[in-house]
């Protein structure tokens, strides 16, 4: 049986070129667009295609290769630029970037590191408790984790076909690998077009749900000689090609929809410039890819896509902004050219041209220089953000920092006394139940009810059920200082994300949380407490939402329901915005977070058995919603409240649950 034709092993000066455009393309979507542009899909092609045509010409050509020098020319390759990236944007994190932001980009340093960052971010993604997590300088390592871990797995598929091929079917290797390819191509974009209709974001970064386009750039590697064109025809494909990769992401919102089947589109492109290249013409694509600026610029490309995204970020840190004007832009573009040269020409260019067969151990010794810096850096770091967390605590004293008690019995906090910022990690300090996820829904696609009880469990006198997402969650230390003194057991019906109601708010609600609205029901039934405690309203909503109505109405003569008004909403995020500004420039008129009238006095058809609870005043003055009030920070984000200030409140929430309690006993 005869093998398929050799694809000839040479320079694709076009492949150069592809790699730039792709890398611009990259930076110009972040940084004027604020979208993506599908730049990474091209990498992965072309990696498939690279890497598919070297190591077969080894295996075919020696029978074997040595998969420790492989790996060791890969870390020459990636780690010189990659860890000195990492080294200088967690130094530069620790001047720049808000603290609150450390401990995740501490985390994405050590994954970026060891090249799993898009499992951390596909987690993160699914995860609502990790929703609030700003962009970090270094998210853009998503895509060199899917790479690294192609490149160490791809030579076991290779060699797995090559000793498929000639040791057991004995049949020809090229072939073989072929339908191994195809087979992964099919299995792998089947996958990624069910996980993406189903969790679009976790697919993004799913590693099995890209293999696909790695596949596929080796598919084409193998079908390469046989995919000759006229002409005509290449030079017509080769600029539709390179159009596609150009405008896809202006044409698909590619964050949101990709990898499915429409990630073809930009690999498709990719195909056609490499086709068009095989019999190209003096007008065709590749003379422009192939052109000198094209073939330096293809060389610092990986260093540009490193760059570019830092220093971006950075940007929005230090200036305080989400956008970037054209002249700052074309400065960040500039700087990030700039810093690839060097870092190229200073760090990666000498490392590469050392000899691996000759000096291994040489090379090894300077990538552990390379590498060590970086995670000395992060480790230090890390250390000192834990042990600097210390300082910050939920303990508190009624003289010095009293909280809502400054509103709630008129008492005057120490004016000697710093404010409490923020709690440890305040931006991620939440009430207890969130601790055993066996207590809460938090996965996304997560529909099962989960109960966990607090408080008296052993002989309550009275049970409330904390039902709804984290509006209704984050009202948990409050109860929890009401439980021993009014004997209270405190039941947890959560799932973050998901409001207590039957109506999905015009598509905001995902049918994962209709689902478990509709299961939450009958538990709440079957073990029916004295109290279901829930939010009444939406953010400054001036009505009661009809689907809240709706869910309680199924419990008149069951429970009592106790609805509390939500919280004021703020513009940004509290614990970041107070280290950078004042108090009062952090805080919203009273006009903007609370509509005049208690949303329930412009609703009807309100059930009766139903209790409100409207604590605003202890939010707002008469003007003004504050994010410090009697010396401790009132929110962790922009509208959740942080633990501390909540137990301040529990003294002001007793005297609303006393009075559903009373209705019960009536």
């Amino acid at each position: 049986m005869t093998d398929l034709k050799v694809t000839e092993k040479r320079f694709r000066p076009e492949i150069e070129g592809v790699r730039v455009v792709a890398a611009f393309l990259v930076a110009i979507y972040h940084i004027w667009l604020g979208a993506v542009s599908g730049g990474v899909d091209v990498f992965f092609i072309v990696s498939g295609y690279l890497i598919t045509v070297s190591l077969l010409t080894k295996m075919e050509r020696y029978g074997k290769f040595n998969y420790f020098d492989y790996l060791l020319g890969l870390a020459r390759r990636l780690f010189p630029l990659s860890f000195t990236v990492l080294f200088f944007t967690g130094l530069f994190s620790i001047i720049i970037m808000p603290q609150l932001q450390w401990k995740q980009i501490i985390s994405e340093i050590f994954s970026s590191a060891f090249y799993f960052q898009n499992w951390q971010l596909a987690t993160n993604a699914i995860d609502y408790l990790a929703q609030n997590n700003d962009a970090s300088p270094l998210q853009h390592f998503w895509a060199l984790s899917i790479q690294g871990q192609f490149y160490v797995t791809w030579p076991l598929v290779i060699f797995t076909a090559y000793l498929i091929a000639k040791k057991i079917l004995k049949t020809p290797t090229r072939k073989t690998l072929l339908v191994i390819l195809s087979t992964m191509f099919l299995i792998s974009i089947g996958y990624s077009i069910y996980i993406t209709d189903n969790n679009q974001p976790w697919a993004y970064f799913d590693t099995f749900a890209r293999v696909w386009e790695f596949s596929l750039g080796g598919i084409i590697a193998l079908l390469l000689p046989y995919l000759r064109m006229k002409k005509t025809i290449s030079l017509i494909i080769g600029w539709l090609g390179l159009s596609i990769i150009c405008f896809t992401g202006i044409i698909l919102p590619v964050s949101n929809v990709f990898p499915g089947y429409v990630a073809l589109l930009p690999t498709t492109g990719v195909i056609l410039v490499i086709i068009a290249a095989e019999n190209g013409s003096k007008f065709g694509v590749d003379k422009l890819l192939g052109t000198k600026p094209f073939l330096y610029l293809g060389n610092i490309s990986y260093g540009f896509y490193l760059w570019h995204w830092p220093l971006l970020i950075f940007y929005y840190a230090y200036f305080g902004t989400d956008t970037v004007s054209i002249t700052d832009g074309m400065l960040i573009m500039l700087l990030t050219l700039i810093l690839s040269i060097i870092s190229v020409k200073v760090i990666e260019t000498p490392i590469r041209k050392i000899n691996i067969k000759q000096s291994r151990m040489k090379l090894a010794v300077i990538l552990a220089i390379i590498i060590i810096p970086a995670l000395s850096l992060n480790t230090s770091w890390g250390l000192y953000a834990n042990a600097n967390q210390g300082k910050y605590t939920e303990v508190f004293n009624m003289e010095d920092y009293p909280g809502a008690f400054v509103v709630e019995e008129d008492i005057k906090p120490n004016p000697n006394k710093e404010p409490i910022l923020m709690e440890a990690n305040a931006t991620s300090a939440l009430p207890e139940f969130y601790s055993s996820s066996s207590c809460y829904a938090n996965n996304r696609e997560e529909t099962e009810v989960e109960i966990c009880s607090f408080g008296e469990t052993e002989s309550p006198d009275y049970t409330i059920a904390l039902v709804g997402g984290s509006h209704s969650g984050h009202w948990f230390p409050a109860l929890i200082e009401l439980s021993e003194k009014l004997k209270l057991k405190i039941d947890i019906y959560n799932k973050d994300g998901c409001r207590f109601t039957d109506d999905d708010f015009n598509g905001q609600m995902t049918d994962e949380c209709m689902e478990w609205n509709k299961n939450v029901i009958q538990p709440l039934m079957d073990n029916a407490p004295d109290i279901i405690f829930t939010t009444a309203n939406v953010n400054n909503g001036s009505t009661v939402p009809i689907g809240y109505i709706n869910q309680w109405k199924k419990f008149e003569g069951v429970t009592e329901i106790f609805a509390i008004r939500d919280n004021p909403r703020m513009k940004e995020k509290i614990p970041v915005c107070l280290e950078t500004k004042s108090p009062d420039e952090c805080s919203v008129p009273r006009e903007d977070a609370l509509s005049d009238i208690p949303p329930w006095e412009n609703t009807e058809g309100i059930p009766n058995n139903v209790t409100f609870a409207d604590l605003s005043d202890y939010f707002c003055d008469d003007n003004t919603c504050k994010p410090i009030i009697g010396n401790v920070i009132v929110y962790r984000d922009q509208h959740h409240l942080t633990n501390l200030f909540v137990k301040t409140l529990a003294p002001a929430l007793e005297e609303h649950i006393i009075k559903a309690l009373d209705k019960i006993k009536e």
